[in-house]
């Protein structure tokens, strides 16, 4: 079990004392989120790149994903929730290719910073535009940018969510089966999967090698709000299973952009709990989830 931390719960600090905390909190492997207030690809100094390698050298920790799903630094300002617009199925063309190019420069980012997968969604919905024309767009969009990262050698993963254009496993493998190409797969977030009512263990034996990525936190009621492992409904054990016998080896990010007002305390409090299921060690974490 390799475990990495994303630095979308450190919004209150930079990318580089982002990286310093998760590493002193006891990680492998950090995802680095490609948006503001960290890495924003349009606007990266090649100053702020050297720091960040540096802060990682000093760390020892690898970079487990890069995360490109929002576009908040696009209206130059940040919202509570996760914004996924413009995204790769936009209806606007000019919209659409920013978000092309985009996705591109995160490529050439995982490649700078050796990470071997970068995540993204399908984006949401937009009216006047039925999903099988979004799914349309989305393809040409995935074509031409899977053609950049192919180059380069970075899988993509796509990841669904409650209320997006692709928001099932359903949805991702017949979208995967029409592009068919071995540079894309899935960006799972259990959290989600739990959300929509699906088995993940059973998800993730289907999913099987298209996994390229997963994002973990615990859910509670079936309602999308990210919550530190142990403090919801999921069975962390059951899915370590499945994922021990469908072989994945990649990383297992935790992704708490819910706990920005304590992101240290949200960081140790899952390893903890993760590295206990995971040993089969007793829970004793009931006490802790009311903070």
């Amino acid at each position: 079990m390799r475990l990495s931390f994303s630095t979308n719960a450190f919004t209150n600090f930079s990318v580089g004392e982002a990286v310093t905390k998760i590493g002193a909190a006891g990680y492998e492997a950090v995802e680095i989120l490609a948006d503001t207030p960290h890495l924003y690809p349009p606007e990266i100094a090649d100053e702020q790149l050297g720091y960040l390698r540096y802060c990682l050298a000093q760390t020892g920790l690898q970079v487990a994903n890069i995360n490109a799903n929002t576009a908040m630094g696009f209206y130059g300002r940040t919202f509570w929730e996760p914004l996924f617009e413009p995204s790769l199925a936009n209806p606007d063309h000019q919209l659409r290719r920013w978000r092309i190019n985009y996705t591109r420069q995160c490529i050439d980012l995982a490649v700078a910073l050796k990470a071997p997968s970068v995540s993204i969604t399908s984006g949401r919905m937009v009216p006047g535009i039925p999903p099988d024309k979004g799914l349309k767009l989305f393809k040409a969009s995935m074509e031409e940018v899977l053609a950049h990262a192919g180059e380069r050698g970075i899988r993509l993963g796509i990841e669904y969510e409650p209320g997006l254009l692709i928001e099932n496993h359903r949805e991702l493998l017949m979208f995967l089966a029409a592009i068919d190409s071995p540079w894309l797969g899935a960006n799972l977030d259990v959290g989600h999967s739990q959300v929509l009512g699906e088995n993940i263990p059973e998800v993730i034996e289907i999913l099987g090698k298209d996994i390229v990525h997963l994002h973990l936190e615990d859910i509670s009621q079936r309602k999308h709000y990210h919550l530190i492992p142990g403090c919801g409904e999921l069975d962390f054990a059951a899915i370590f299973t499945a994922l021990q016998r469908g072989g994945y080896d990649g990383y297992l990010t935790v992704e708490l952009y819910t706990y920005p007002h304590n992101p240290e305390k949200a960081a140790r409090q899952s390893l903890t709990y993760l590295q206990r299921i995971h040993n089969n060690l007793p829970k004793s974490m009931e006490n802790e989830c009311s903070s």
